[in-house]
């Protein structure tokens, strides 16, 4: 929710998950065993349905709703709870499956690796967790900010503030004497990402001015022998398996958004669907980079971690992105339908 690096999210969790493995006898290398090939690839999956959970959780989810929003009629159309109110249960069944098919069939943890291996065990852990403390002050007042700033986000559409504006009244909020957590000089702004948030609303307005997606889908289209008679559920099929297949080639999810979004609403704009029926099953797809070691920073510094093997994390990844095919299919012709997004009887399941 706070955090839009899932690089970030990894390393924050590393080393946490890395002692728990370690305790359950998974030191990596030679000591590979499925308590800790399932520590380390559920987790890197979940940092990637994490961050799909909210437009703040990494980048290239930023950069997908700057697109949208510049195509659409109104910037307001596209809120933070617009992209959590479709994404937040999609991605929390999607890490409840992957937990399943991972721990239950693909790497089935036996008996003997589902208790402690080393000595002390989990009361090692209860020991250095003592040791940090009881919880501060400024981490209560963090929170706090934190807490405020996600309720702006939440409910912008109601309120009218722009995410913008709510975060910087929360960066005053935790710089100010007081009531702040950090001092000025202690604040390291990232410039670079105002700049790209600021390079993407920009990018998706020329978009919208310029009619650029819908000139170059009405082009290729066109090309490969497509009419204006072209089923609903044909484009979404082929908008969404596309997306989800070129997470094994792309190390990019910024170069995926940037190819694949566009496309999407150029091709909603053509055939006469709303931008968000297609554009946004489209951008929920983001976060699906966990097959191979090189398709995310995060699957690269997890995979050198030796818990797992190319072929441990291409047997899960492969089978979890068609899982997720099959999840956003049923996902379009069930809540994104009840939401208005996607049409009725799209796929004639329901």
């Amino acid at each position: 929710m706070f955090i839009s690096a899932t690089t970030a999210k990894a390393t924050i969790l590393l080393p946490i998950f890395m002692v728990i493995a370690a305790v359950f006898g998974a030191t990596g290398g030679s000591n590979k065993n499925n308590f800790g090939r399932n520590m380390v690839l559920q987790n890197l999956f979940q940092i990637n349905m994490g961050a799909g959970m909210f437009i703040t959780g990494s980048g290239a989810n930023l950069l997908a709703g700057a697109l949208i929003a510049g195509a659409l009629a109104e910037m307001n159309d596209f809120s933070f709870y617009t992209w959590m109110e479709a994404a937040f249960f999609l991605s929390f069944l999607n890490i409840l499956i992957a937990w399943f098919v991972g721990t239950r069939i693909i790497f089935k943890i036996p008996k003997e690796e589902s208790v402690p291996q080393i000595e002390g065990g989990l009361v090692r852990l209860k020991e250095e967790l003592h040791k940090m403390g009881p919880i501060r002050l400024e981490e209560v007042k963090a929170v706090l900010i934190f807490v405020c700033v996600l309720a702006g986000w939440v409910l912008d559409s109601y309120h009218g503030i722009s995410k913008t504006a709510i975060a910087f009244i929360g960066a005053i909020a935790a710089l100010m004497p007081v009531i702040g957590v950090v001092k000025w000089n202690d604040v390291d702004i990232p410039w670079h990402l105002l700049l790209f948030s600021a390079g993407a609303y920009t990018l998706g307005a020329g978009f919208k001015s310029t009619d650029l997606p819908n000139i170059s889908v009405d082009a290729l289209f066109n090309y490969l022998g497509f009419t204006d008679a072209t089923p609903f559920w044909v484009l979404f099929l082929i908008l969404t398996g596309g997306m989800l297949a070129s997470a094994l080639v792309f190390q990019s999810k910024t170069m995926r958004t940037l190819i694949f979004v566009p496309i999407a609403i150029g091709t909603a704009q053509k055939f006469g669907y709303p931008i968000l029926s297609l554009a946004l099953p489209v951008a929920l797809l983001i976060e699906h980079v966990y097959a191979l070691p090189f398709n995310s920073k995060p699957a690269a510094l997890l995979y050198v971690t030796d818990q797992y093997s190319w072929s441990d994390t291409f047997k899960f990844g492969v089978t979890m992105l068609f899982i997720a095919w099959i999840m956003i299919i049923i996902w379009a012709e069930t809540w994104l339908r009840w939401l208005g997004y996607t049409p009725n009887g799209v796929f004639g399941l329901f």
